[in-house]
């Protein structure tokens, strides 16, 4: 018996954990159901896509689908789901994070080709929040290595918007021209920097808004234009003169969908990503579409800056992951002379 009761309270605790991270939209369990387990900063934008796609979906079929979001750091997430979270779709920040649930037999090996735009129907990069009148005279990555200078970015091992952030950094070094022994010191310099490494990109948004720890935070322009819209004139937006594509990919998670029976739901959620009614919700949300049309629409809110891959760079993610991000790997070195 209390074995048994035992194992109930197990449960109990497991429900509890998974139902902190997991934001319900509708309610009939009769319903076939999806849940989008996304990253951090992805909240505000699904709030809005999946009521849409609800009334889209019920119009054109007559079928009611339910959806549930679960967002936390986008390497921690894509974690979650390989350890057992049953995700029918991953929508992510990084095509990394994507390949490890590929590697793992979750999600096909060609996702990247199975929808537009290497399965990104979004993309953004990475920018400053400073605070108001920029006292700091903060303008480009040097900046940020200052000695005195206090810089807010998550930790790259668990969220994605750090690890664009650290790469987008080392990359403006060999953009330049510069040697990888120097981009290395300027990010080592910057992490120097870095009060504390919160685990996903709303938390480090909370620790520089609300906690007022630090002069920068550097994260998604789309997080920073919506900081900006929310708190007024207490902040400002800093564009540095290159950054880097950080495109926010998505895929169907096979096995699940195929167990469930929901696969024709899940992949019609992604489409409407892409349709017109779904790439103005994102670029309502300051996230850049990949249509011309809605491009042009809201192109006020996208100032001109020179991106470039992490492909270009790195040579790919995996590269970038096993060199940079890996156990033993250069932020590991780097954040262990902190």
């Amino acid at each position: 018996m209390q074995t048994k009761n035992n194992a109930h309270v197990r449960r109990g605790i497991l429900a509890l954990a998974f139902g902190a991270m997991i934001l319900p939209f509708s309610a009939s369990a009769a319903d076939p159901e999806l849940l989008n387990v996304s990253y951090d900063v992805a909240r505000e934008l699904y709030k809005e896509i999946n009521p849409a796609f609800i009334a889209e979906y019920k119009k054109t079929t007559g079928e009611t689908v339910n959806i549930k979001q679960s967002h936390g750091g986008s390497s921690k997430q894509a974690r979650s789901v390989a350890d057992g979270l049953e995700a029918s779709v991953v929508t992510m920040n990084q095509a990394n994070d994507i390949d490890m649930l590929a590697d793992r037999g979750l999600v096909a090996k060609d996702w990247a080709r199975k929808f537009p735009n290497n399965a990104a129907p979004y993309y953004s990069t990475m920018v400053f929040l400073v605070r108001k009148g920029n006292p700091k005279g903060i303008k480009n990555w040097d900046d940020l290595a200052k000695p005195g200078v206090k810089v807010v970015i998550p930790n790259p091992k668990t969220a994605g918007n750090g690890r664009y952030t650290y790469l987008a950094a080392w990359g403006s070094v060999i953009k330049k021209g510069g040697t990888e022994a120097q981009a290395r010191d300027l990010v080592t310099r910057i992490f120097k920097n870095v009060p504390i490494l919160d685990a996903g990109g709303r938390a480090a948004t909370t620790t520089f808004t609300q906690r007022q720890i630090g002069d920068a935070l550097v994260t998604f322009e789309n997080e920073v234009q919506m900081v900006r819209g929310e708190f007024g004139d207490d902040f400002e937006v800093v564009y540095p003169a290159t950054s880097i594509l950080a495109e926010a990919p998505v895929a169907v998670v096979d096995k699940v969908v195929d167990r469930r029976g929901v696969r024709k739901q899940a992949t019609a959620y992604l489409n409407f990503l892409y349709s017109e009614q779904g790439q103005t919700i994102g670029a309502k949300h300051f996230l850049r579409p990949r249509s011309q049309a809605v491009y042009k629409k809201f192109e006020a809110n996208y100032k001109p800056i020179a991106l470039f891959s992490v492909d270009e760079v790195f040579g790919g993610w995996k590269q970038a992951q096993k060199k940079h991000f890996d156990d033993g790997g250069e932020f590991d070195k780097i954040y262990q002379t902190k």
